[in-house]
């Protein structure tokens, strides 16, 4: 007995135990069969909880594998299609701000795009950069169902993807045709791939712009353009026979200006080889007003067959 109560003294010297530290220690020595029984209960805790994460994580990865790379079955700014640009490069600096909403009937969206146009060597060249820089959504049970996703709604932030274009001007005539060629790329930096929003995978795509007058005024100050498109646009895919998707892209459109005021419109889209939601088609219109080289654009666009979002959008673009 002696020996036990020097050996308390000396852990209560050392400051090494408390007095609830010491009673606690003295009760379960008494009872040996609690401690292991304490043991057994953190144990089990601990693997049902490692074992519920692990299911989730699983879960969580099977579905994206069930993911369909099509438009149909993605959100509004995942598959971009290529913009008529009326065989011109523009030969003024620009950036813009546009705010959007996309309506479709199982999906409510809403977005903040930013752009920057820089052309080199007087027009005859120019790479813009598009990013989707804010993004939110919300989705119908159906719809998440139909597109294998997670959530209806995004839990956190995310950003979009950024695309990058680059023009050069091959022809530029007056009496015959304005002709520019693109190369774009469509980064993997989106997010939300879980929620089929963003693809998480590259694409790119290479496109002929040709634009005419049909007419224009002598002072200059009024014309009516046509446009057309003709192009590729290929994108990557989570199917493991066919890991990429292969489409002709099109477009047709006119153009018309009167002092500060422009009106575009046109009908443009593209045609996947798989037929799996991969063929849409958009009718996009566009009415711009200018003064003193600052633009508020207001577009709507009528999305059709594999695309069927109805998008209204404002933005403004200041030109240097």
């Amino acid at each position: 007995m002696s020996h036990g109560i020097l050996w308390f003294k000396d852990l209560f010297e050392a400051n090494v135990l408390n007095q609830y530290e010491i009673c606690t220690f003295v009760a379960l020595r008494k009872n040996a069969s609690m401690m292991k029984y304490l043991s057994r209960i953190l144990l089990i805790t601990s693997v049902f909880a490692l074992s519920v994460a692990d299911c989730y994580a699983d879960s969580w990865r099977d579905k994206t594998e069930l993911l369909i790379y099509s438009p149909h079955y993605f959100g509004p700014n995942a598959f971009p299609i290529p913009e008529m640009r009326d065989g011109q490069v523009s030969e003024r600096y620009e950036v813009e701000v546009r705010g959007e909403y996309h309506y479709y009937t199982g999906d409510k969206t809403w977005d903040i795009m930013g752009r920057a146009l820089l052309p080199f060597f007087r027009g005859r060249a120019g790479v813009e950069v598009n990013w989707c820089f804010k993004e939110k959504y919300k989705m119908t049970p159906e719809t998440r169902d139909e597109r294998f996703a997670v959530e209806t709604e995004s839990p956190i932030k995310y950003n979009g993807d950024i695309v990058i274009s680059s023009f050069f001007q091959v022809l530029k005539s007056e009496k015959w045709v304005d002709a520019t060629i693109s190369a774009n790329i469509k980064t993997a930096s989106g997010g939300r791939l879980c929620d089929a929003r963003f693809t998480d995978a590259a694409s790119y795509w290479f496109d002929v712009n040709v634009g005419r007058n049909l007419w224009k005024s002598a002072d200059g100050k009024a014309s009516v353009r046509m446009q057309a498109l003709a192009g590729f646009y290929c994108w990557m895919t989570n199917d493991m026979v066919h890991r990429q998707n292969d489409a002709i892209s099109y477009g047709v459109g006119f153009t018309g200006k009167y002092r500060g005021f422009t009106l575009a419109t046109n009908l443009a889209g593209f045609y996947g080889y798989e037929n799996n939601g991969d063929r849409p088609i958009h009718w996009r219109n566009n009415l711009r007003y200018e003064i003193k080289k600052n633009i508020i654009s207001f577009r709507y666009t009528h999305g059709m067959k594999d695309n069927l979002y109805e998008t209204y959008s404002l933005g403004y673009i200041r030109c240097f």
